[in-house]
């Protein structure tokens, strides 16, 4: 049995003999671009590197409070308690609590998105799981859950720490989970502004204002890891998801932030190969009344790629055979793998078109007469004298 990897019939679609060079750059150290509907990434930049994702990772506190609110453990008029150790957090951005104010869920969630509030995690942590630390082994349980593998945790709220890392590619998975799970929240991301005593503080999310279409999600910056962003849009029905990180000022953020979620609408785009129940190509049949059967895929083959890149993909047909008859219809064959230069193979499955039954025992005899009389192939044949031993 040998694995075969055959395509005749796509070489015009999916042609390509050599992957051209990634047409995108950016000055950032991290970054990816995820399609929001498929969890494609289309473009990455260090993406799988752990770094210190300062403010953005406060996405985690918040995917917390609203995991609790849609299980129902917990209430956005729920008021949690300020403690002294939260009300002395003053260090970077603040949302300005004060020791015994009592603060309800929803409050402090705007707190954290708006505001990035370093405090107001602090409140939530210390009131869910009853200390900051105990809510940081929560926060880390969460990433293994939740598939977060690139993630560790040292704080709620993002400030320098050891053990406070995440990838691009963790943060853009995060936001992803958000949009899906916790859409009935996602929408105080979008909020321009919050007051808290008095302080009227404006959303640091600049593309809000420079995108069409964007409604979050997260800045952050530290000295260590320089100016990053999470965002999002939603353009013509399509979402993409944007993650920098590395970048050398708030400037800089901003206009870059912007430009790679202008890229991310304007130079990609969606292309259908086969649609459900297209012949993709045939597997080679054994002991069967017909030599071939058609191979069908039951879902969409497309793939979102840069416009410039759309003639380097290549598909190519994997099965183990040739398979033997009797084939039954819909049986699984194989797959179909599909490789594109600006991001990693995918794999559709391949199912027998129709069914393709045993030759009877005369067809089984010609095959063996066929098999007797084929020339042998990609052997070396003895010397006569060798032969004769």
């Amino acid at each position: 049995m040998q694995f075969l990897k055959i395509l005749a019939g796509l070489a015009v679609l999916l042609s390509g003999a050599a992957y051209a060079q990634q047409p995108i750059t950016t000055p950032a150290d991290y970054a990816v671009i995820m399609d929001y509907r498929t969890g494609e990434i289309l473009y990455e930049k260090n993406a799988r590197t752990p770094t210190a994702p300062a403010s953005m990772s406060k996405l985690m506190t918040v995917a917390i409070v609203f995991e609790r609110l849609k299980n129902g453990s917990l209430q956005l008029t729920d008021e949690f308690d300020v403690s002294e150790k939260a009300w002395r957090e003053r260090e970077g951005s603040s949302m300005w609590v004060r020791v015994g104010d009592k603060i309800s869920v929803l409050n402090l969630l705007r707190g954290i998105i708006v505001q990035s509030g370093n405090d107001a995690c602090i409140v939530v942590a210390e009131n869910i799981s009853g200390s900051e630390e105990a809510f940081v082994e929560l926060m880390n349980r969460k990433a293994h859950e939740w598939g977060l593998n690139d993630s560790t945790f040292g704080n709620p709220h993002g400030k320098p720490a050891p053990d406070q890392k995440m990838s691009m590619r963790d943060l853009a998975l995060l936001t992803r989970k958000i949009i899906s799970d916790y859409s009935e929240y996602y929408a105080l991301f979008a909020e321009r502004e919050f007051t808290w005593e008095k302080i009227r503080q404006a959303n640091r999310n600049p593309i809000l204002d420079m995108v069409e279409g964007a409604d979050g999600l997260k800045t952050g910056h530290t000295e260590e890891s320089g100016y990053g962003l999470v965002g999002s849009a939603v353009q013509n029905g399509e979402r993409r998801i944007v993650v920098v990180n590395g970048l050398s000022s708030e400037r800089e953020r901003a206009t870059e932030s912007a430009r790679l979620m202008r890229i991310a609408f304007n130079d990609f785009s969606t292309k259908t190969f086969f649609e459900p129940g297209d012949i993709v190509g045939a597997a080679e049949v054994f002991k069967g009344k017909d030599a071939h059967v058609p191979l069908i895929a039951r879902e969409p083959v497309k793939l979102i790629m840069h416009r410039s890149l759309m003639d380097e993909a290549k598909a190519t047909i994997v099965y183990q055979g040739p398979v033997a008859a009797p084939v039954k219809e819909n049986q699984q064959i194989g797959f179909l793998r599909v490789e594109t230069p600006s991001g990693p193979a995918r794999e559709y499955a391949l199912y027998a078109g129709q069914p393709v039954k045993e030759t009877g025992i005369w067809g089984k005899i010609g095959l063996a007469a066929k098999k007797l009389l084929a020339k042998p192939h990609d052997e070396t044949a003895l010397p006569e004298a060798q032969a004769a031993q």
